[in-house]
């Protein structure tokens, strides 16, 4: 199956680094999750697109100000498990796409991404993610 096009509010299976993993000294994360596309623009180089995604988590978040909380109807319709998940929003893994920690979908090995989230809960996600960014500027990890 070919590689997606990155766009908004697209959940990806990524490796995603956490910035105190990146604080830690790691340079490769712990294991792949769904991430959140929240921003996918031109390459200024003429590049490969420039692509930041937030992770999803089960882990209770440790500053729910800055998490958006998926409903259970859309972790089914992703494809994800029934059990409480947050998009954490105040740190993003910054790549060129398609970058090295997009991972495949286990057991299927050819597809890489979730879906989409429904157009109007990525609006509310979005509307969150910029009031968290402007209150306090949060986390890029470069992951290039």
């Amino acid at each position: 199956m070919p590689l997606p096009e990155p766009r908004r509010g697209l959940v990806i299976s990524h490796a995603y680094l956490w910035h105190h993993e990146h604080l830690a000294g790691r340079e490769e994360a712990r294991k792949h999750r769904p991430c959140v596309i929240v921003l996918a623009i031109e390459n200024p180089t003429g590049g490969h697109p420039i692509v930041l995604v937030a992770p999803v988590t089960h882990s209770m978040p440790e500053n729910p100000a800055a998490a958006f909380e998926l409903p259970r109807a859309v972790n089914r319709h992703l494809g994800l498990d029934d059990e409480r998940s947050w998009v954490i929003l105040d740190q993003v893994n910054r790549f060129q796409w398609p970058g090295f920690d997009l991972r495949p979908i286990s057991p299927s090995g050819d597809r890489f991404t979730h879906g989409f989230l429904p157009p109007r809960l990525f609006d509310q996600l979005m509307v969150k993610l910029r009031a968290v960014w402007t209150a306090s500027p949060g986390k890029t990890i470069s992951r290039d």
